[in-house]
């Protein structure tokens, strides 16, 4: 196995690590679905799948984690705003 290969089995593994990690503090009532932290390890983690799964020739679990990806940036951008918007009273 070359360097290579090995490099994009690791950044897979990592990212399966990321996600259930993430999913797990998720269900335990340790993050919040519209925390950062939460959307970006998941985007981080759909990111290494986009990876992996792009280099291995499988080409709907890349796309399927290409939109999950976005889904993430897309809740984060909205968090984000919402936080930065005063409260009007």
């Amino acid at each position: 196995m070359d360097a290579l290969r090995i490099a994009i089995e690791v950044i897979g593994w990592a990212a399966a690590v990321l996600i259930l990690t993430a999913y797990i503090l998720l269900s335990l009532g340790r993050l919040e679905a519209r925390g950062y932290l939460y959307q970006s390890m998941n985007v981080i983690g759909a990111a290494g799948f986009v990876v992996n799964s792009g280099y291995n020739g499988a080409i709907p679990s890349a796309v399927l984690n290409v939109i999950w990806a976005g889904i993430g940036l897309f809740t984060i951008g909205i968090v984000w705003r919402a936080r930065r918007t005063p409260l009007a009273h």
